[in-house]
């Protein structure tokens, strides 16, 4: 499957950087849903069979961070690869609750791109 018109959901509460990275995921041809907590993506998450990729930021206010979103979205929506990214820890993948790639902020954009393309490929 190749990445252009892939949907993704970006789960941030810092408007600043969600729409920092929409933006440059949009130029790189993703469709982009955007939510600020867990609670609004697992809604959009029920709305879009679409969505194939999830980046949340794990800091985040409401009734779980994004460690647990990766988790339900998990156990929820099986097909959807996860990204994960954070200011204040530092993961290893392997360290996930999930599989999925972790990426420490400031991240590369280039980077997340690149990632996003071959969690796509692989699937």
């Amino acid at each position: 499957m190749t990445h252009k018109g892939a949907t993704v959901i970006v789960v941030e509460d810092e408007t600043i950087v969600r729409m920092d990275i929409a933006m440059s995921l949009e130029d790189e041809g993703f469709i982009v849903l955007e939510a600020s907590n867990a609670d609004d993506a697992m809604e959009i998450l029920d709305a879009h069979p679409e969505i194939r990729l999830m980046f949340t930021d794990i800091d985040m206010p409401g009734s779980m961070d994004g460690l647990k979103l990766a988790e339900a979205v998990r156990d929820r929506w099986p097909p959807v690869k996860i990204i994960v990214a954070s200011g204040h820890r530092q993961l290893r993948d392997d360290l996930l609750p999930v599989e999925g790639r972790f990426f420490s902020k400031p991240y590369d954009h280039a980077s997340i791109v690149s990632a996003m393309r071959e969690m796509l490929v692989a699937s």
